[in-house]
């Protein structure tokens, strides 16, 4: 599938729903100019052919989590069946194979420190065929979570950014959301489909409508909760995707991370622990244009001592806790 088989419309409903996962179809109509119809019309052919999915996801640092990188070595035969053991835990997202079939990435999320030894120590070094594991603390995000990267396709104007963006207003002083059974309910319900209807988490939750109104707006108002669209990269034309471990002086890695994250082709950057500790996902249209990127903006960081290029031969993974359904998309980057 390629980006033809798209049009303007397509891509910038997905940019109204990565915005705002939740907005009614007429508000997205309105801001498109456009007819609801219309609007319900392309979001149905989009999710029902498995283009699109909005999902309902929660901030590790509201929660209070420990998010850690893995880099998982097997031998050739085990790659695929180890990456698609991973993805069907609830703990994981973005796991994918990486180039030359033996090495797999992917995202883990711990609720303490302490708790982050049942994959890292306990399940992975333990599976057959499985004969290298590391793991990176992330410390710092500078671009991801609910800015995804068609925030940068520049697909809508200022204007209706504007007209639909959700602000955040503010954490708790402490940092953390506290969360009931209900708000549980509630996210695991979101996690599979963020535009559930108020009905159905009402049903979940065993709350009214009405409070589950006022609990999802609480929800996104502290950043507890955001909706990130997880699309087919080919509706913006992006065919090579890679993984970039620089190692930066310590005294540049905060304008590093932070110049990588204004790069277009930038769909997550983060600090991490390790002898590498920059990571960067980048999506690119082909191999060329990762040669370009690399030589040029990459080559230009300040403080840069080394790199490491990985690219992505398979998404098995995307975003979330929830394994993809065998008629998912093609995953997109974080």
């Amino acid at each position: 599938m390629n980006s033809d088989a798209f049009d303007e419309l397509d891509r910038q409903l997905v940019q109204a729903l990565q915005l705002d996962g939740r907005a009614p179809f007429s508000r997205i109509a309105d801001v498109l100019g456009v007819s609801d119809q219309t609007v319900a019309r392309r979001y149905t052919r989009l999710r029902t052919t498995g283009t699109i999915r909005v999902l309902g996801l929660t901030d590790p640092a509201a929660l209070g989590e420990v998010v850690w990188l893995l880099r998982v070595q097997c031998t050739p035969d085990a790659a695929v069946s180890v990456a698609e053991a991973m993805a069907r835990r609830s703990d994981t997202s973005w796991v994918s194979l990486m180039s030359g079939g033996t090495e797999i990435s992917g995202i883990t999320r711990a609720a303490s420190g302490e708790d982050s030894d049942a994959l890292l120590l306990r399940k992975l070094p333990s599976t057959p065929r499985v004969v290298g594991v590391t793991a990176h603390c992330v410390l710092h995000e500078y671009f991801g979570g609910p800015q995804g990267l068609v925030s940068k396709s520049g697909t809508l104007t200022p204007r209706q950014i504007e007209r639909l963006v959700v602000p955040v207003v503010q954490r708790p002083p402490d940092g953390r959301a506290r969360l009931d059974d209900g708000d549980r309910q509630l996210l695991a319900v979101l996690a599979r489909d963020g535009r559930a209807g108020l009905a159905e988490l009402a049903a979940a939750t065993g709350w009214s409508q009405s409070t589950v109104r006022r609990r999802l707006a609480e929800l996104r108002a502290d950043g507890t909760l955001y909706f990130d669209v997880d699309y087919h990269h080919r509706m913006f034309g992006h065919g090579s995707t890679a993984v970039l471990w620089l190692s930066v002086l310590p005294a540049h890695l905060a304008a590093a991370g932070e110049a990588v994250a204004e790069h277009p082709e930038a769909a997550f950057v983060c600090a991490t622990t390790g002898p590498h500790n920059l990571l960067a996902v980048v999506v690119c249209r082909d191999v060329q244009h990762l040669y370009e990127y690399l030589t040029t903006r990459v080559a230009a960081l300040p403080g840069v001592r080394g790199m490491e290029t990985s690219p992505t031969i398979r998404r098995v993974k995307g975003a979330g806790p929830l394994p993809p359904s065998p008629r998912g998309p093609a995953r997109r980057v974080p």
